[in-house]
């Protein structure tokens, strides 16, 4: 590897391993800061058009010799691959001696990767805390994102937080004792708002006349949805207002009924949801006693 500028990594040798969704579009932002996505591995159809999409330069090979061509590797696999993967690597001693290698991981920190960091890799722990739908949207997305980093030492901070600067995102410190909590938060917060916004999506179109999707309910839920979001982030618990939080159990209990003649799994979700709700806002008992009947 070059030798590093400051905290400014030398232009880079990048290799991906996928060209899926999240490692294509780190490519693109790697090569937009002017690093060289010299090689990527795609198997599947749908990962080879997306990597001649995304980085027609760059030439398809097997994992192993993308492992080989890069000074920096970019590990974006599935969680449950990654173990497999950084094992396979490791025993073919694929990875070279002072490369750094990189895992977009959000639930794994550094330990994941020591298999490579005993043949002399850098390990870094790099997470977009962004959705990726695989949209080109994704790629804008991670100028101005914030990506949780972890890494065994001041130095490796260093350089994950350079890497991250560099394609305009913002780097901030994940303990590698906290990784899975800090990505089970991200996926409460995005996850299941999907969960919520599609079942209250849902339920509003079973109270109208002959609306199809993409029509009035969306419209309706939209400026409500965008107004609790921002004003959660920007007052906390005191954004919360409706029936639970004003401790008027019978609307509760009417909404209850409501949902389960619509659907159950609808009243399922929003008592679940409710309950929680009840507890932050320290409801009255008749909230409760409405919502564990």
């Amino acid at each position: 590897m070059e030798q590093l500028d400051g905290l400014r990594p030398a232009r880079l040798k990048v290799g991906v391993i996928s060209a899926g969704r999240v490692g294509t579009a780190i490519g693109v932002a790697l090569e937009r800061a002017d690093h060289v996505v010299v090689a990527t591995s795609a198997i599947s159809p749908a990962s080879r058009r997306r990597a001649q999409r995304r980085l027609p330069d760059t030439e398809i090979r097997p994992v192993d010799e993308v492992a080989a061509a890069a000074e920096l590797l970019i590990l974006a696999v599935p969680d449950a691959e990654l173990p497999g993967l950084v094992h396979g690597l490791a025993a073919t001693a694929a990875v070279r001696p002072g490369s750094i290698v990189v895992h977009t991981s959000g639930a794994n920190g550094t330990a994941i990767l020591a298999p490579l960091t005993e043949l002399g890799a850098l390990p870094l722990a790099i997470h977009p805390a962004m959705t990726f739908t695989g949209a080109d949207e994704d790629i804008d997305r991670l100028s101005g994102a914030c990506f949780g980093i972890t890494a065994a030492d001041e130095i490796g901070y260093a350089i994950a937080g350079s890497l991250v600067l560099e394609i305009g995102g913002e780097p901030f410190r994940v303990r590698e004792d906290a990784r899975t909590l800090y990505h089970a938060a991200l996926a409460h917060s995005s996850n299941h708002l999907v969960t919520v916004l599609a079942d209250a999506i849902d339920g509003l179109r079973a109270a109208l006349v002959g609306d199809a999707p993409g029509g009035l309910a969306e419209r309706v839920i939209a400026p409500l949805a965008r107004a609790a979001l921002e004003n959660t982030l920007a007052r906390g618990q005191a954004a919360l207002t409706g029936p639970v939080a004003r401790g008027d159990a019978a609307a509760v209990a009417g909404h209850l009924a409501a949902l389960t003649e619509a659907d159950p799994n609808l009243a399922a979700g929003y008592r679940a949801a409710a309950l929680r709700t009840a507890q932050r806002a320290h409801a009255p008992q008749e909230v409760f006693e409405v919502l564990t009947r």
